[in-house]
């Protein structure tokens, strides 16, 4: 399909087929997937179509995907199949990727079926287990990783994981959608904490519980809510219990818009991850003008600077976590200057900012003029 712009050229619009989870997945590639498409789709120069690596079967069929075992293989067959039916029509093909199993169930078809369709090929590699996925999957992820024609990571510390495997890759920050995390001042700060992490061992909420006891010995009145859900979620129940945890509230699963206004009830963010990348719910956190309490996994370093924009503690250390939350409670000055940081920081996540790069990729990959982006145009 074409389209004239102002000069009269003609414009070949990029068809851009983005392979990732769907919001029935919630959790931080879902997010960015469908707020990234929701921007694509307003691009003159781009048709965007989704294809899901968890499609819903049909009618009847959809009652095989609540049997375990049985809901991996039908989905999986069902998404195989897609992707022999759907790549051929596109130009470029812009894979979601998570590590170990994940990759090899979903990114890696995808890749394979695009070359053999001799697509241009962008994996945006989300997972902060990079580092591991490497070393314990070398024999299937890297030589898989080197079909693709360009990766795109979130993160700085991505890419110097990357690059010590050999791989080369560049940064496009997530988008943070600030017309629905709305800042408001909060001075003084009450004691009233969020975590907003999937309940997987390596989100580390158990971390987040433990140091919020502590704080409570200190704080009587201090509340806690608990955004998620996942498999230890019975644990992370029980260790609450466990622990005697007072005015604490397990929310499950909560869809954006909600999560968004949980932001707004609270006062200060905390995060007992240990292994990370780039997590949206500090972005988010930043952006609703929540200061950030967090261990220093991962990538976070990379995004938060200790006592500039946030207090980290060493991964796994839920003393010295809660021992940051008291200060923090205790130092107005030092909780406006993280707030007023974070709010800062947050800013270089803007799709104003994002939306050149991502378009610029794309007709890199496609071997295509990037004409007149900043102009409208009407239909030929």
């Amino acid at each position: 399909m074409t389209e004239k712009g102002q000069t009269g050229k003609q414009l070949q619009r990029i068809r851009v087929l983005i392979i990732a989870p769907s919001l029935d997945i919630l959790g931080g590639q879902s997010v960015q997937a469908d707020r990234l498409m929701e921007r694509l789709r307003k691009e003159p120069t781009l048709e965007i179509e989704f294809l899901p690596i968890n499609p819903r079967l049909p009618g009847p069929f959809r009652k095989l995907q609540r049997i375990k075992y049985v809901r991996t293989l039908v989905t999986s067959l069902a998404y195989y199949l897609s992707l022999l039916v759907r790549v051929p029509r596109n130009d470029v093909l812009h894979i979601f990727s998570a590590s170990y199993l994940s990759f090899l169930l979903s990114p890696t078809p995808a890749i394979l079926v695009g070359k053999l369709f001799r697509k241009s090929l962008l994996l945006n590699y989300h997972s902060g287990e990079a580092d591991d996925h490497f070393r314990r999957w070398s024999r299937t992820a890297l030589p898989t990783i080197r079909m693709v024609d360009e990766v795109i990571v979130p993160s700085g510390y991505l890419v110097k994981v990357f690059a010590e495997f050999g791989l080369k890759a560049r940064p496009i920050y997530n988008i943070i959608e600030r017309s629905v995390f709305k800042f408001h001042e909060r001075r003084p700060l009450k004691p009233v904490f969020l975590s907003n992490r999937n309940f997987e061992a390596h989100y580390g909420v158990d971390v987040v519980l433990r140091a919020f006891a502590i704080v409570q010995q200190e704080i009587s009145e201090a509340s806690l809510i608990i955004v998620g859900d996942g498999p230890l979620r019975v644990q992370l129940r029980e260790l609450a219990s466990e622990l005697q945890l007072r005015n604490t509230e397990f929310t499950g699963r909560v869809e954006h818009e909600l999560a968004a206004k949980l932001y707004g009830t609270a006062d200060v963010f905390l995060n007992g991850s240990s292994i990370d990348n780039q997590p949206l719910s500090i972005l988010e956190a930043f952006a609703s003008g929540l200061p950030v309490v967090s261990t220093n996994a991962g990538g976070i370093p990379f995004m938060v600077e200790h006592e500039v924009n946030a207090l980290l503690s060493p991964v796994g250390d839920e003393s010295e976590l809660a021992e940051n939350v008291l200060r923090l409670m205790d130092d107005h000055q030092l909780a406006n200057r993280l707030i007023d940081n974070g709010l800062r920081e947050c800013q270089k996540y803007d799709w104003e900012l994002l939306r050149d790069q991502w378009l610029n990729a794309y007709h890199s990959l496609a071997g295509s003029d990037l004409l007149s982006l900043e102009s409208p145009v009407t239909s030929a």
